[in-house]
């Protein structure tokens, strides 16, 4: 279930051109592959935001950390309750 055979490609491109027509399938085509090249530089563009935003929070959590640590107050100093 779910393996197409080589016999139903060719019985899916034979409907295709009878519903389409020659003139359209190169067209259709085009089509397709543009919308594939979109998909992919849409997700390429995901991906860099986000490893953009993941890298500038990182700096931000290591800023934040270096400043708690020279305004950590001395805790030994502290009595233990």
């Amino acid at each position: 279930m779910g393996d197409i055979s080589f016999g139903e490609i060719i019985v899916i491109l034979v409907v295709g051109l009878i519903l389409f027509g020659p003139n359209k399938i190169p067209e259709f085509a085009r089509q397709c592959g543009r919308a594939v090249n979109m998909f992919k530089k849409g997700l390429k563009e995901g991906f860099d935001d986000e490893s953009k935003s993941v890298s500038q929070s990182e700096k931000t959590d290591k800023a934040e950390k270096a400043e708690g640590k020279e305004q950590a107050p001395d805790t030994k100093s502290l009595p233990h309750q």
